[in-house]
């Protein structure tokens, strides 16, 4: 790719510091508990909407540290190096714990010839592809942004328009992190463009009443809003791997849960 320091006018899309909250450390711990709350609510207690609803935290954390790493990365070819491999070693997993499974499958019997059916299995479970590919994606629109590659930028808009139907939280995801970048430096610029975009994105659904206004359950994503906005200090010292592991390892646990529950 160019170098966004081509001559020129000054490029305004690369920015070298983060003005809203730097505690990533700490974000990205909340986003892990959310998330997992987020999965164990949707698995095994359903009776409990509090759960859903306090994971839609996790995502607009998880697309904020996003936007925070592309400004941080020394290695850009690294970072995406690691997000590609917690999604591709995920994957299954994700399919299974999170009942995301489809009759193909299942279509190649692993008693007649299980190397086909392991491939089968894990290319048919792409059907229904995990966050980490939202993230991936948008993570490349930044980068194509940063770099000044606009037809880059045109063509991850298009493929993403084209295949919204079939990654989490669709275009609006995508759309998401690269918000949160474009306005990464001023976080009174940030507030009110992310929370009108957010605040769009919930009055999109329903379920929920508040003054007669009809909502969504990603309105309740808005909470994590002044997480992302608020200067923390915590001094959080978490190795990166830590982050990656934990969502194929959270899982796998769930996995191991419903196995356990079925067998009791």
């Amino acid at each position: 790719m160019a170098s966004s320091k081509a001559s020129g006018a000054a490029w305004p899309f690369a920015p070298k510091e983060v003005g809203l909250n730097r505690d990533t450390q700490l974000l990205k711990l909340l986003a892990m508990i959310t998330m997992l709350a987020d999965h164990t609510g949707k698995m095994f207690f359903s009776q409990y909407p509090i759960m859903r609803v306090i994971g839609r935290l996790a995502f607009p954390i998880y697309a904020y540290c996003i936007a925070a790493g592309c400004v941080y990365s020394r290695n850009r070819l690294k970072y995406l190096s690691r997000l590609l491999l917690t999604g591709l070693v995920s994957q299954p997993f994700y399919a299974m714990a999170l009942a995301h499974t489809t009759p193909r499958m299942f279509a190649v019997s692993f008693r007649e010839n299980p190397v086909g059916a392991a491939v089968s299995f894990y290319v048919e479970s792409w059907q229904s592809p995990s966050i980490m590919l939202t993230l991936t994606v948008g993570l490349l629109m930044i980068w194509a942004i940063r770099e000044r590659q606009l037809i880059c930028v045109l063509a991850l808009a298009l493929l993403t328009w084209k295949i919204q139907n079939s990654i989490n939280y669709g275009w609006k995801g995508v759309a998401l992190i690269v918000l949160f970048y474009l306005f990464i430096r001023h976080w009174w610029l940030a507030m009110p463009a992310v929370f009108a975009f957010m605040a769009w994105w919930g009055l999109q659904g329903s379920g929920y009443h508040f003054f007669g206004l009809q909502f969504g359950i990603q309105m309740f994503a808005l909470l994590a809003l002044p997480l992302i906005c608020i200067p923390t200090h915590s001094n959080l010292k978490i190795n990166k791997w830590v982050f990656y592991l934990f969502y194929p390892a959270h899982l796998i646990g769930i996995m191991l849960v419903q196995y356990a529950v079925k067998l009791s």
